[in-house]
């Protein structure tokens, strides 16, 4: 495979890394995306964030914007399981399947219904919010952001967003095309960044912040160990909306 070896980050000590090797293992993958969502978003000591989906990459952003110093960070999602998997380490959340404001929940939480900083873990595959959160709607998250964002925020969007979606709602949106409201985010002076997880970018830091216990990202996002023939259950789970990250070792290297 061309370049396979290309963003491998070497472990100063094995048995040091094979102590924290769930948490090391995340730097492969949704570490650095949630950490990416949280500095594009610009997340500082003391800011209030608000992070749309409590999927993987949504609590390791969520835990990501800890590690930056965030007074207060709230995670919305409809999927009961995985809220309380983001309050289990100390975040706020909305359900937005609830027929709330989201300005009036935030406003519940933080007596003020706009926040420093958002992040969108979502993506294309959004739904709506109350009453119509059955049903997909592509726009929703990057519109909500829009409207809870204070003006001169950030939104840092590392939820997919793509060129073609053949089985989208409508023709606009299988063609990408969604119905942003862009004045809003002009009039505002929003900042938004898209776009891959440039990983090498924060993987050695990161890695440094395991090993010396700044963070326990594999329990934020409770990563579980399976096997290889267990694997085709893990995809089945997590389809269904599990609040877990499944880790494959088809070597039964690690204990379960």
């Amino acid at each position: 495979v061309p370049y396979a070896d290309f963003n491998l980050l070497k472990f100063p000590d094995k048995d040091h890394a094979m102590a924290k090797i769930k948490d090391l293992a995340l730097l492969s993958d949704i570490f650095p995306t949630g950490f990416h969502g949280a500095v594009t978003a610009g997340v500082k000591p003391g800011c209030t964030v608000y992070i749309a989906g409590a999927g993987p990459v949504g609590l390791a952003a969520a835990a990501s914007c800890h590690l930056l110093g965030a007074a207060v960070v709230i995670v919305g999602d409809l999927n009961q399981e995985r809220l309380a998997q983001a309050r289990s380490f100390g975040c706020e959340t909305i359900d937005v399947s609830e027929n709330i404001p989201m300005t009036e929940q935030l406003n519940r939480i933080l007596r003020t219904p706009e926040v420093d900083c958002a992040i969108d873990c979502v993506g294309f595959e959004a739904r709506g919010c109350g009453h119509n959160h059955h049903r997909e709607v592509p726009a929703q998250v990057l519109n909500d952001l829009m409207t809870v964002t204070k003006a001169g925020g950030a939104i840092g969007i590392p939820g997919l967003y793509v060129t073609e979606d053949p089985g989208a709602v409508d023709k606009s949106a299988q063609t990408g095309n969604l119905s942003l409201r862009i004045g809003l985010g002009w009039a505002k002076s929003i900042t938004f960044t898209t776009g891959q997880c440039p990983v090498m970018k924060y993987h050695k830091n990161l890695m440094n912040a395991i090993l010396y216990d700044k963070i326990h990202i594999a329990k934020a996002v409770n990563a579980q160990v399976i096997s290889l023939d267990e694997a085709p259950s893990g995809y089945k789970d997590f389809d269904k909306g599990a609040a877990k990250k499944y880790i494959i070792d088809p070597h039964g290297m690690l204990k379960q």
